[in-house]
Formats: C-alpha cells, structure tokens, sequence
C-alpha cells in the first residue's frame, strides 16, 4: 500500500500487482520494487517528493554494463512482474507506427538532451531506434540508417537488413538486383 501511495504522490499512474520492501536508504527512507499492471515498474524511494527509477531502464543500463564487462554486476529489478521489457518497449513501438513481429528490444541508452533511446529487434527484417520526444510521441530511425551514420544496432543482423532492402526493391527496376550489402 505505501509503495502505491508513493508512486500516486510521484504522479504515475502505476497500479502496482507487487511489491517489496528492499530496504531503507542512507536517509533512512524506504526503498522499494513495485511491478505494475502495465507499462514499466519502479524502484521508489519513500522521500519528499517520491524518487522513481524505471525498471526498464534499469535492464538496459546493465545490458549495457554486462556487454562492456561481463563481471558487472549492475543490479536490476528482481521482481517477475519487472522482467517484462520486451512487452514495454513492444508497446513504445507499437504506439510509434512499428508493425514487424518484435523479437528483441532493449533500453539503449540516451541522447544528449537526455531522451532515453529504446532499440527493437525485427524478426528477419530491419530493426529501429525509438526515441520519445518530450512533446509526446517518437522519433522511429531504422538500423540500417543508424548503421550508415556508424551507430550499431544488436539487433539487426545483415542478412536483416538485406532482406528489407528486398522488400523495399519490389517491383522496381532494381528488384532483380541480388543484394550482397546493404
């Protein structure tokens, strides 16, 4: 109940499923994990005002942690109701316009205006980069753009790739063109 109270006094509208108490921190405020109907949970710090910390994104960042060392040992939500990014960010893609059968997904990172960058992965096609905009609604690049300005993306393999400059050739005088690259 207090994590409840303490998410509605953050204004989010989280309806919490489960919660934990993990602890007090050093102000000997509470600290707790609270997984929610839908959409992401939060580790939330009982202080003036509540203090949340987004469970998805907390996944990403030791993803990202683990890929550069894999003895990292950055903590994640521990929660069942929390292992739940590929639905969150499914969601994030969903309401961006991305229609493909999504296989992989991930908190990535942030901008440098601080927007949280969300990548998915496309079973057998090119995968995207989501960015929220403050405004509402999303910023959809696709890999093979990401690529071309030497970003990368986990999830989009090459043969991805070509695959949906295949389908983006259909049709069209360079349809017959056996890709090797794209």
């Amino acid at each position: 109940a207090d994590a409840q109270a303490q998410l509605a006094a953050a204004g989010n509208a989280c309806q919490v499923t489960e919660a934990v108490l993990m602890g007090v921190d050093t102000e000997r405020q509470n600290v707790y994990e609270a997984a929610c109907a839908t959409g992401p949970g939060y580790i939330v710090v009982a202080s003036t005002p509540p203090a949340l910390t987004d469970c998805v994104l907390l996944a990403g960042s030791a993803a990202v942690a683990r890929e550069r060392d894999p003895e990292s040992d950055e903590r994640t939500c521990a929660l069942p109701g929390n292992q739940n990014a590929l639905a969150v960010i499914g969601a994030y893609a969903r309401e961006a316009g991305i229609r493909c059968e999504i296989d992989q997904a991930l908190a990535a990172g942030a901008a440098s205006d601080g927007a949280v960058i969300y990548e998915v992965g496309c079973a057998g096609e090119d995968g995207f980069w989501l960015r929220q905009q403050s405004a509402g609604g999303w910023t959809v690049t696709e890999c093979m753009q990401i690529v071309s300005q030497n970003g990368t993306c986990r999830y989009t393999t090459t043969a991805e790739q070509i695959a949906s400059m295949r389908t983006r050739l259909a049709g069209s005088d360079a349809g017959e063109c056996d890709i090797q690259q794209a």
